[in-house]
């Protein structure tokens, strides 16, 4: 089962490499990204654009250049990087794609779902890109295939 968008997958993937990375400073090439993580160069670009446009990364040309990130990892929430691929609404919407659900017109699994979705969002609030990063790279977990 998968929980959430390519966009939205890829994008925690990398920035958890950029994250668990010990040299928080330098620029970091797109395209050895996009190589480590076994991700389309021109997919991750645009994801990486859109993480620059909303104020986590920053990007810079030339041979030296690539992404880092603008603000640093521990003042980034997971749900923060899900909310811009997902949008604000991904934790209030009916599991079955049913309009108009809520406590007075539930869906068959709306309480179960309300209080999965409740659990996981305050879970992916108080956890950091720098948290996970930290972890991933410690416990030598997998960000790629």
């Amino acid at each position: 089962m998968k929980a959430f968008s390519a966009e939205t997958v890829y994008a925690l993937r990398a920035l958890l490499y950029l994250a668990g990375r010990r040299d928080g400073e330098s620029y970091l090439s797109i395209r050895k990204i996009s190589e480590e993580l076994e991700i389309s160069f021109h997919f991750l670009t645009k994801i990486l654009q859109m993480l620059t446009q909303k104020g986590i990364l920053t990007s810079s040309r030339g041979p030296a250049g690539g992404v880092r990130f603008f603000r640093a990892p521990d003042k980034v929430s997971v749900i923060e990087v899900i909310h811009v691929f997902e949008g604000n609404d991904y934790f209030t919407t009916c599991m079955m794609g049913l309009p108009g659900c809520s406590d007075k017109a539930p869906c068959p699994v709306h309480d179960l779902w309300k209080e999965v979705r409740t659990a996981m969002k305050s879970r992916l609030e108080d956890v950091t890109l720098a948290e996970m990063g930290t972890r991933t790279m410690l416990e030598r977990l997998r960000l790629s295939p």
